[in-house]
This record gives structure tokens, sequence and C-alpha cells, in this order.
């Protein structure tokens, strides 16, 4: 019965390791507890009544919970790991009063101890196993730690290459330029910049999944604003008469039609067409769409 519980503990380890693991590492369109998780809060702050002002912090706030959910899972798994077998397996330094409180307790202290790599050295592994299991748990800490930054330094670029993108189309809708304007070899290279702007979001989207759920704050830097757009200037670059930008142009509509597939497949599940996609992606993050 013993094993049994520590094989439970152990599990809830292994889960919380994968979850964080196809996370930050390798993200599959299904997702698993953090996308649950950062999912909700922004279903939840959507029905709102501060619906701007509360959506802006659920990004964020959703990142500092999947953390702190990664990490109360591995204190917990771990302290379930030792609890069976406290205290006769564990060592307690001379003069203290933890073999004296229940094990539970002594054991949710202990994996704290471990996964913070304080080393306070009160209550140490007697058994060999758990003297391998142990530092295993420092390990683990560390990992999370070093995970936890990396996400960040991570994100912040993905959501700077969108606004900055949706910035350029801003700028673009308001010069506004026509067909005749496009036709040249100067339009050629503006679409196919866009169209290369475009597949790092996609990518983005693919591998930071929960830059979704940040929002974009002024009108002119928010992708669910202005990514119609872009569709407006593809269509433009498609319909001139030199060969070479309508070719840019063809690369800026594949690039957004592929944009679309991902916010459908992993977010939206509208089954539409693009057009419709991008509209209920500006539907989501509380915009309207800009007018071509």
């Amino acid at each position: 019965m013993r094993w049994l519980v520590s094989l439970v503990g152990a599990g809830l380890v292994m889960v919380t390791l994968r979850d964080l693991f196809h996370t930050l590492w390798h993200p599959t369109r299904h997702g698993g507890l953090s996308r649950h998780v950062m999912t909700a809060l922004w279903r939840l702050a959507r029905r709102l009544r501060a619906r701007r002002r509360v959506v802006g912090l659920v990004g964020p706030l959703a990142m500092v919970t999947v953390v702190g959910m990664w990490a109360g899972i591995i204190v917990l798994g771990w302290a379930v790991i030792y609890w069976p077998h406290m205290p006769g397996a564990f060592t307690f330094s001379p003069g203290s009063k933890a073999a004296q409180e229940p094990a539970l307790l002594d054991s949710v202290y202990l994996s704290l101890v471990t996964v913070a790599t304080l080393g306070l050295g009160d209550i140490a592994p007697g058994e060999g196993w758990l003297r391998v299991v142990s530092p295993l748990e420092a390990l683990v800490g560390f990992a999370l730690l070093t995970a936890t930054v990396s996400w960040v330094l991570q994100i912040y670029p993905a959501l700077t290459r969108r606004r900055v993108l949706a910035i350029r189309l801003a700028l673009l809708r308001d010069a506004d330029p026509t067909p005749q304007q496009i036709d040249c070899t100067a339009g050629a290279l503006l679409l196919d910049s866009l169209a290369t702007d475009v597949v790092r979001v996609r990518m983005d989207f693919t591998q930071y999944a929960e830059a979704y759920y940040f929002h974009d704050g002024d009108d002119h830097s928010s992708l669910a604003v202005m990514v119609g757009y872009a569709s407006a200037l593809a269509e433009r670059g498609q319909a001139v008469r030199r060969p070479e930008v309508r070719l840019a142009g063809d690369l800026l509509a594949g690039a957004l039609q592929d944009l679309a597939a991902v916010l459908d497949q992993r977010f939206l599940h509208t089954d539409g067409t693009p057009a419709e996609v991008f509209a209920a992606y500006a539907d989501d993050h509380g915009r309207t769409r800009a007018r071509p």
C-alpha cells in the first residue's frame, strides 16, 4: 500500500513534467493542463463587464497561474512520495521537533525545502532509494525555475512581432496604396515582406500558443483588428499586371490562409473561411476588424 501511494505521487510529478515539456518545447494542438487553465481564464475574463481592462491582464496572470500550478503539483507529488515512508525512512537533526509533527506535514515541508534547493538539513532521507529521489526533486525545481524564465523571455518577443506586424498594416491602411502604386517592384517587395511577417506570426501561434491569450491593446497594434487589411492588400496584389507582384500577392494570400487555419484549429473552431476566421478572431479579442 505504501508503494502504491508513492506511485500516485510519482504520477502527479510525471503529468506535470509532461505538461511543462509540451507547453515549452513540443507544443501540440490539443494542449494540456496549462492550455486548459489559460483558456478557462480567457473565457472567464471575456464574460466580465470590465472586459477590456480585465482581458488585458489575462495573459500575464495566466502565465503566473500556470507556473504556480506546476510548482504546486510538483511539491504535492513529491510530498505524496515521501508521505508513506515518513518518519521511519528519514533521519532528523538532533533537537528537531519535526518528527513530532504529522507525517503529511513533514512530507510537504521536506518537498518545499527540496524543490526550492534550500537544503536546510533538519530532515534527510535515510534509505538508499530516497537519497537518490530527493536530489532529483531539487533538479526538477531548478529546471522549473529555468523553464519559467525561458518561457517569459520567449513569449514577449513573439508578442512584439505580432504587434509590429499590426502597426505596419495600420500605417499601410493610413497610406492606402492604390493598385497602380502596388504594381511595381517595390510593391512586390512590400507584399513579400508582409507574407514573411505573417508566416512568423503563424509560427509564433504554433510554438507559443499562450501568446493568443495576450491582449494587444490599442486598435492600431492589434493584429485581430488589422489582419483584414492584409487580406485586402493581397487581393490588390493578385489583381495587378506585373507577374512578380501577382506572385507576391499569392504568397501573402497563402500565408494568411495558413494563419487562419492555425487560429481556427487551435483556438476558434469555426470551420469557416479565412474571412470568417479573422472575424471570429477579432470578436474573440473584443475588437471589430478594420475595413479594407
